[in-house]
């Protein structure tokens, strides 16, 4: 009988560590698409501007599930490492998942709270862009590119809202993805 190696780590399936991904990047991913909701509608009901600048807050949850998940992937599949490619997969999942969940959130309030809190929205940008504008240097300033600004924001509708905070999502998650999949991964 020959005794195990004890510098030899053991093997995990493909199947298994691809399941486990799948599974890890539904649960934070749905997590955090649920918690990033549940803020909307709390900005909702306290009477703030949900579309505003305040559902950021809502928002950073992404990036500390997506750090989560892939923690949890090297937890689970100790003593052997993830592997570079399955700890970017899990976080990519998670920030994508979550990054759904985040812009059909604001499409779905967005069509339930009607017109009249759009319009709020589009006045409370305009006078942020506005503020935005005059503390901007003097060489800096450009007015047709300061018109086009406005225009923009007096015209936002339910799809570029939607649009904007998927990407916005996905890109605070992916941002982070890179990183802590490297970091976390051993």
């Amino acid at each position: 009988m020959q005794a195990a190696n004890p510098n030899t780590k053991p093997e995990i399936s493909r199947a298994t560590a691809g399941e486990l991904i799948v599974r890890l990047g539904l649960r934070f991913g749905v997590g955090v698409g649920v918690a990033g909701a549940a803020w909307l509608l709390f900005l909702q009901l306290t009477e703030n501007n949900a579309f505003g600048p305040k559902q950021l807050m809502g928002q950073l949850l992404v990036p500390i599930a997506v750090a989560g998940s892939q923690w949890t992937l090297r937890r689970l599949l100790a003593p052997v490492p993830p592997g570079v490619g399955r700890a970017m997969a899990v976080g990519w999942l998670t920030a994508t998942l979550a990054a759904a969940l985040a812009g059909a959130s604001v499409w779905g309030l967005a069509h339930g709270v009607g017109e009249a809190a759009l319009i709020k929205n589009r006045a409370e940008m305009v006078e942020i862009v506005r503020v935005q504008q005059q503390i901007r240097p003097k060489e800096k300033r450009n007015a047709q590119f300061e018109a086009q600004e406005l225009q923009q924001m007096a015209q936002l509708t339910i799809r570029d809202l939607a649009v904007g905070t998927f990407t916005r999502v996905l890109l605070l998650g992916l941002v982070l993805a890179i990183p802590s999949g490297l970091f976390l991964r051993k």
